[in-house]
């Protein structure tokens, strides 16, 4: 299968669970994006490595394998994010130590605070960005400023998100309208959790 490169647009921090953010990543030369929730440990390693001027005392954890790798020879060639199972996304790293490959299994977050270190390219599969990617077209949509605000909205907002039974009230139609809002408003977290109901709708 042909690979999609991806590279990382932000992190927006959770709004329904405490520590968590959403990792968001945008395919290259295309309107998709794909959110996936992380802990906090793991995004404040991938926004050191994002920010160069961020420099803490003591390696972290991702900062040692870097340097462990570097002390040994070994490359971090790119990470492949391959499969989505119950919403968990499962990743690779594709290593290379005197010319040959290793291919080692990683969390997704673990791997992307990899690859930003090592400059290494980040790819997935159509099939996991059309399961998964949510739609941000902002010339259809009109800028940041002309955000949708509706009362399904504020209906959607007052809910608990964090419990399934708060989208399971809404229509499909209604649920794509969120998720087109939430979207809009880089509320990713949100997002998943919208598009999560969309698909089990779908699949039955």
């Amino acid at each position: 299968m042909e690979h999609i490169r991806l590279f990382v647009k932000g992190l927006s921090y959770s709004q329904t669970q405490s520590g968590a953010y959403a990792l968001v990543l945008g395919e290259e030369g295309g309107e998709r994006r794909l959110p996936i929730i992380i802990g906090g440990f793991e995004a404040q390693s991938i926004a050191i490595a994002i920010d160069k001027d961020m420099n803490p005392p003591r390696p972290l954890t991702h900062d040692l394998f870097k340097n462990f790798s570097d002390a040994f020879k070994i490359q971090l060639k790119q990470v492949v994010i391959h499969k989505l199972e119950d919403g968990v996304f499962y990743s690779i790293l594709i290593c290379e130590l005197n010319g040959i490959e290793q291919v080692l299994d990683a969390r997704t977050s673990d791997a992307v605070a990899l690859a930003i270190r090592f400059n290494a390219p980040i790819f997935t599969y159509a099939e996991i960005l059309d399961n998964a990617g949510v739609i941000l077209n902002e010339k259809s949509t009109g800028s940041k400023s002309s955000r949708l605000h509706t009362k399904l909205e504020d209906d959607l907002r007052s809910k608990d998100v964090s419990d399934p039974s708060a989208l399971e009230t809404l229509s499909l139609k209604d649920l794509n309208k969120s998720l087109e809002e939430a979207v809009l408003n880089e509320d990713y977290e949100r997002a998943v959790r919208i598009r999560d109901e969309i698909d089990r709708r779908e699949a039955k």
